[in-house]
């Protein structure tokens, strides 16, 4: 087990001298504080004895059937017994992982790729293969030359791991057309697909993407969590699984804690229950839009030639690469000098890869927050490309992409 390069940054991104462009904290504020509150009131009032009492390890039976109205919004058609409610994603992330991985089995993974997952599978001792992406998600004909060769060196594949929509830490989503192609491959191969969602729902232009779940019911594992529609800190998510994989789930829960928090499923379902939330929702996707805006807008006026960076329709993220000869991991320690804080790309891959790039996030600074820490990582870029510039080189100036490492991570 390794730490975290997020986890590494809160004690100084956490300074309030310092703009944080690191973490990926929904803006929680946006809620109706008081009215949350008032409904916990109400709720221990009512079903206190409940509330604070030993739980089922699957989970409350109404906030299940309501996670399935919930999923209906991706076209995902589902049955309430099926779903094992988990602290966050992360754990149903974890669990499956101790289900399916043995020490040395092979896990599939985007490049670059969500750093909890990468996490995960390091402490279950899986080896990552990382698999190539662009501005429309993962590649097909990366996975399917990445599965062939796999299959002729004989090596298990036990599960490809992707964040489909407004991917973490890339911000791209997966194509209509390759969402399609992914799961034919998974039938072909024979492998099973876990879809990581937490972003789903906040985009930003029109419907919610159809998710891989609603057009495999016996291949795909959905993950979901309620961190960035409601609230991070009630620590409520959920995995949506295939009949004989749920009953493993609830087991390994059971093993892990013996039963959830009954507060905090209770507290979901009563929000579920009586407030708005699908308007919520809705002020949560425009509030990430405008920061989205910000963030683009200043990155287009401010950034110097040779950067490039994606273009986010939804979610938390900008990948953002720098010029030839920068690295990242390097930098970082000047851009907290300049009080600016990003996350290195390195700890989105498996392997040391990524050193150009970052990740930035919009979600939790106020607009004039974000451009004016955007100003001062375009000041810092500037001073290394000076740097650079003794031993020469030029780079080139795009608009977006996602770096594309090799496919082999040992």
């Amino acid at each position: 087990m390794v730490p975290s390069e997020i986890r590494a940054l809160f004690a100084v991104a956490s300074r309030p001298e310092v703009v944080s462009l690191a973490g990926g904290m929904p803006y929680v504020s946006a809620l109706p504080l008081d009215e949350f509150g008032g409904m916990v009131g109400d709720l221990i009032a009512r079903n206190g004895a409940q509330a604070l009492q030993y739980a089922s390890a699957q989970g409350d039976p109404r906030l299940r059937e309501q996670i399935c109205e919930v999923m209906a919004l991706e076209g995902v058609q589902a049955c309430a017994d099926d779903v094992v409610v988990t602290v966050g994603a992360q754990q149903a992330l974890d669990l499956i992982t101790r289900i399916f991985v043995n020490p040395g089995d092979v896990v599939l993974a985007e490049g670059p790729s969500y750093v909890g997952a990468l996490g995960t599978f390091a402490s279950y001792e899986a080896h990552v293969v990382h698999v190539a992406m662009d501005e429309n998600g993962l590649i097909p004909e990366a996975l399917e030359d990445t599965l062939a060769r796999l299959r002729r060196e004989g090596r298990t594949v036990k599960f490809l791991y992707t964040v489909p929509t407004f991917q973490n830490p890339a911000g791209v989503t997966l194509s209509a057309d390759r969402r399609t192609r992914l799961l034919e491959l998974a039938a072909e191969y024979d492998i099973l697909v876990v879809e990581d969602n937490p972003y789903g729902l906040l985009g930003f232009e029109g419907e919610p993407m159809r998710a891989l779940r609603a057009d495999d019911s016996e291949r795909v594992i959905y993950l979901g969590t309620f961190s960035k529609t409601i609230a991070s800190g009630l620590r409520v998510g959920w995995a949506l699984a295939p009949h004989a994989v749920r009953a493993k789930l609830v087991l390994a829960a059971e093993s892990a804690v013996l039963c959830h928090s009954s507060f905090s499923q209770l507290a979901v379902r009563e929000y579920l229950s009586t407030q708005p939330w699908r308007e919520q929702i809705k002020e949560f996707r425009q509030l990430y839009r405008e920061r989205r805006d910000a963030m683009l807008d200043a990155l287009e006026t401010l950034m110097p030639e040779g950067c490039s960076w994606t273009r986010p329709a939804g979610g938390f993220f900008v990948w953002l690469t720098l010029p030839d000869g920068l690295d990242a991991k390097a930098m970082a320690p000047r851009a907290i000098a300049e009080r600016v804080a990003y996350v290195p790309g390195t700890g989105f891959y498996a392997d040391g890869n990524g050193r150009r790039d970052m990740r930035i996030s919009y979600c939790y600074p106020e607009p004039d927050r974000i451009r004016e820490g955007v100003r001062r990582l375009a000041g810092v870029i500037e001073g290394e490309l000076r740097t650079r510039d003794t031993f020469g080189g030029v780079g080139h100036r795009g608009s977006s992409g996602v770096d594309t490492p090799g496919p082999e991570v040992v």
